[in-house]
């Protein structure tokens, strides 16, 4: 229906101005919420250089790849924890992508409708579960399970690899890496359900029409259309495996060492600062603990714009393959 003629001039003066004043105040508002994010991790990364200040000045860059941590002797390095995180982080996203996955399959596409919301409250209980809970069972159900059947099944298979040799301990890398894969589960499988609904329905149908089965027509239309999500998927849930604290500090062993076999004890960022910043007492070693803070904020913001450029690399190859 046409706008009056009178009203015409109004709304062409008020759209030249800028909108009415509550536009005008509501996305003023908006631009503050945004610019407080950015200033709420000013504040926080200028805080952390500060406490840090004193260790940099001693340490200086070195501090980085060193492999030494004794408070005792004043001996501070960053690379058996940025090891440990990085391991621990990548198995987890290793174990817990296909079943994510699969899961997300299952609901959105393959499972019986009467069975889908078992499995979805199965999910989301997962994701209500806190961290201490999820060290605890580690601690007590899944690290015996693993030192007593699963390594030395992989030592036996895959023992020639340097990744499963060892003696199997339980606590390390591996069983830090198997909780956290199925703490970030929920994350991703949820997030590659709403990618998968946002699959076009004629994609399917086409597929279906053209002779392939209902697994080929998954295969061939509907993951490649949702390539670009599930990546996301996996980096979000990876964002969230490297800053996981308590679970981890449970089952990883704490050994600031770095060892080739996923069988070994380590640590990991969050670990050792949840450990050591309380009994900190010299401003070195609490500046060392606060220098871990900022690679472990400087990994994850490494790890969010390579995400983007990633999720972009996959959306354009998307596209041209969709052409």
């Amino acid at each position: 229906m046409p706008l009056p003629a009178d009203i015409l001039p109004a709304a062409a003066v008020s759209a030249r101005r800028g909108g009415n004043r509550g536009d005008r105040l509501y996305h003023a508002a908006l631009q503050l919420l945004g610019g407080a994010v950015l200033a709420v991790a000013g504040l926080v990364l200028l805080e952390l250089a500060d406490v840090a200040a004193p260790a940099a000045r001693r340490l200086g860059l070195g501090f980085l790849w060193r492999n030494d941590w004794d408070p005792v002797s004043g001996a501070f390095g960053a690379l058996p924890f940025v090891y440990g995180t990085l391991v621990t982080s990548a198995v987890a996203i290793a174990l817990a992508l296909p079943v994510s996955v699969g899961l997300a399959l299952f609901l959105s596409e393959m499972g019986p409708r009467r069975l889908r919301p078992v499995v979805s409250f199965a999910i989301e209980v997962l994701a209500a579960i806190p961290s201490v809970v999820y060290g605890l069972w580690g601690l007590f159900v899944l690290v015996p399970v693993l030192r007593d059947w699963v390594q030395p099944a992989l030592a036996r298979a895959l023992g020639f690899l340097p990744l499963f040799q060892g003696p199997p301990i339980g606590l390390g890398y591996l069983a830090a890496g198997v909780i956290l894969a199925v703490m970030i589960l929920p994350t991703v499988t949820s997030v590659t359900i709403e990618v998968l609904r946002t699959v076009p329905a004629s994609l399917r149908e086409a597929s279906l029409a053209l002779g392939a089965t209902r697994w080929e027509a998954i295969r061939m239309a509907v993951l490649p259309f949702g390539r670009a999500g599930i990546v996301g998927a996996a980096l979000l849930g990876l964002g969230r495996a490297l800053g996981e604290t308590m679970a981890v500090t449970m089952v990883i062993g704490n050994s600031p060492e770095i060892h080739a076999s996923l069988f070994a004890p380590g640590y990991s960022l969050p670990a050792v600062i949840a450990n050591e910043f309380a009994e900190a007492t010299g401003e070195v070693h609490l500046g060392a603990l606060a220098a871990l803070g900022l690679v472990l904020f400087g990994i994850t913001v490494l790890l969010n714009g390579a995400a983007r450029l990633l999720v972009a690399a996959v959306a354009r190859g998307s596209a041209r393959s969709a052409r």
